[in-house]
């Protein structure tokens, strides 16, 4: 009679075994097609045995828990690439952004500056023209102003990367605390022997939104999962979230902090990366070379015009507002300083003002070496070629890494994603065993009823 309560005790774990296991089937095939779902998979022990007498006799199986199906080390793969990602984004798209002030139309730096030698050009032909020499006064305005804007449109993407960066340290510190939040309810789950693989599955694509953003590594304990930037700064250790900070340096630039150290120029991936570069080193990196291209033109401009002598004989001044000793700024402050087209000097002979003598020394100017050896207009070409190069190259490295991720992902959608073949498989081999569990609970019912009659017999 034991024996048999021992036996039915068995077929009664087995069906709760196989129910369990259809239901993770279930949840497997319902979720096949939630981003970052990993499947789950029953995990079957065998009871411990029992002895009795001289035999030992097992007692059936248990469900000893739903495991989810991760690999950890391709996880890690994913986060780098989707760090390396995040940077690249923002750094290609922050420089096709800049690339369109540089195109090649009639408002364009380089065009200007080739129209206005074609100005001095043309005024030589009859250098006592004030239509001509107003001509040349209007391109040299053309050419400041061009200059002005450029630089004006630099700053004001500097301002505009500066605001995403306040708002991006932002998103990093919400997604802090929102990771946090869930390391709590897992270990909570995890102290009361329930499955939080769900909730796992929440966290890991919160990780990943955060790895796009900033660099983040991973560490697994006992006291939970902590994250870290790449330079060691914790965002979060088990259930508690540590939050950045920004706050203005000296030019009004935002820096970011982390327990009052600025961290700034540690932070290597993810889009704050790709905005901090292209704020700090990019963008300046273009407006400094502006800068030579502005104060080599004007400066040569001026040295030429000196040379000469306006319409009433007098010795010609700076043509443009002579830059600084540095040309720190020059670009965006660069103007006519001439407003009488009568005092454009284009003699050299102060007693032959309608010669055009001094015309030939200001058109000179065109070809000759102001930065690095080069003419103003190859000067400025190379600008444009940098800028184009950095994109391509970018381009290039984000391209290749959006194949690597989509390789590593396809990877992981083998290892944890659903198939749903192999699910309808488990799904008849849980059920039958399940109902073999139930006919087993049957017959083991009808002995009872057997052996229990037989005294009324």
């Amino acid at each position: 009679m034991s024996s048999l309560f021992a036996s039915l005790s068995v077929a009664v774990n087995a069906l709760h075994a196989e129910q369990g296991a259809l239901d993770a089937t279930a949840n497997n095939v319902a979720n096949a097609n939630t981003p970052g779902f990993s499947r789950e998979r029953p995990v079957f022990t065998e009871g411990d045995p029992v002895t009795l007498g001289a035999l030992t006799v097992g007692t059936g199986v248990i469900l000893q828990r739903l495991e989810a199906v991760r690999d950890p080390i391709l996880q890690l793969r994913i986060d780098d690439e989707t760090q390396q990602q995040g940077r690249l984004d923002a750094l290609v798209a922050g420089m096709n952004q800049l690339q369109v002030r540089f195109s090649a139309s009639d408002g364009d730096i380089g065009n200007l500056i080739s129209k206005f030698f074609a100005s001095i050009n043309q005024l030589s032909t009859d250098p006592g023209n004030l239509a001509l020499r107003q001509g040349v006064l209007l391109a040299a305005g053309n050419v400041a102003s061009a200059f002005r804007n450029t630089y004006a449109d630099l700053q004001d993407q500097r301002t505009n990367l500066d605001l995403n960066v306040i708002q991006d340290v932002n998103q990093v510190n919400s997604l802090s605390k929102q990771i946090s939040g869930l390391n709590a309810e897992i270990v909570a789950m995890q102290n009361l022997g329930r499955d939080p693989s769900a909730l796992e599955d929440q966290r890991q694509a919160l990780i990943e939104q955060l790895g796009g953003l900033i660099d983040v590594a991973t560490v697994q304990s006992e006291s939970g999962l902590t994250l870290t930037t790449r330079s060691g700064s914790a965002m979060v250790v088990a259930n508690q979230s540590f939050a950045l900070s920004v706050r203005p340096d000296s030019s009004g630039l935002q820096r970011i902090y982390y327990q009052g150290s600025d961290i700034t120029g540690n932070i290597t991936s993810g889009e704050l990366s790709g905005l901090l570069q292209l704020r700090d080193e990019e963008i300046p990196g273009v407006a400094a070379q502006l800068d030579t291209l502005a104060a080599g033109l004007a400066n040569q401009v001026n040295a030429a015009h000196h040379g000469g002598f306006d319409l009433s004989g007098t010795p010609g001044g700076d043509l443009f507002v002579a830059p600084s000793g540095s040309g720190v700024g020059a670009a965006g402050v660069l103007a006519v300083q001439i407003t009488d087209p009568a005092r454009l000097a284009a003699s050299s002979d102060s007693s032959s003002p309608g010669d055009n003598g001094n015309l030939l020394a200001l058109a000179a100017v065109r070809d000759q070496a102001i930065g690095s050896g080069s003419s103003p207009t190859n000067y400025y070409s190379s600008i444009i070629f940098g800028v184009g190069n950095e994109i391509a190259n970018d381009s290039a490295e984000l391209d290749a890494s959006k194949l690597m991720l989509r390789q590593l992902q396809d990877q992981r959608s083998a290892v944890s994603g659903v198939s749903l073949d192999e699910e309808a498989t488990n799904l008849i081999r849980y059920q039958r065993a399940y109902e073999a569990s139930a006919r087993l609970v049957t017959v083991i019912n009808d002995m009872l009823q057997s052996v229990i009659n037989l005294g009324k017999e």
